[in-house]
């Protein structure tokens, strides 16, 4: 399987859902135009409430 570096336009609800699938198997870079949404990211806290992201980023490198 080959492994893609993929980015990925915005983090809401579609965009970080698709980073978070992506991210297990590829490079993915998400990009936001709100910068608190960029800041809560890089400190692995997800900006919207969904359980299988919140886990993803507390557990995953």
């Amino acid at each position: 399987m080959k492994n893609y570096t993929i980015a990925v336009a915005g983090t809401g609800y579609v965009g970080l859902s698709i980073a978070t699938l992506l991210s297990q198997h590829h490079q993915v870079t998400a990009v936001d135009v709100i910068p608190e949404k960029v800041e809560k990211i890089n400190n692995r806290i997800s900006p919207i409430q969904d359980e299988y992201i919140e886990k993803y980023l507390a557990e995953k490198e």
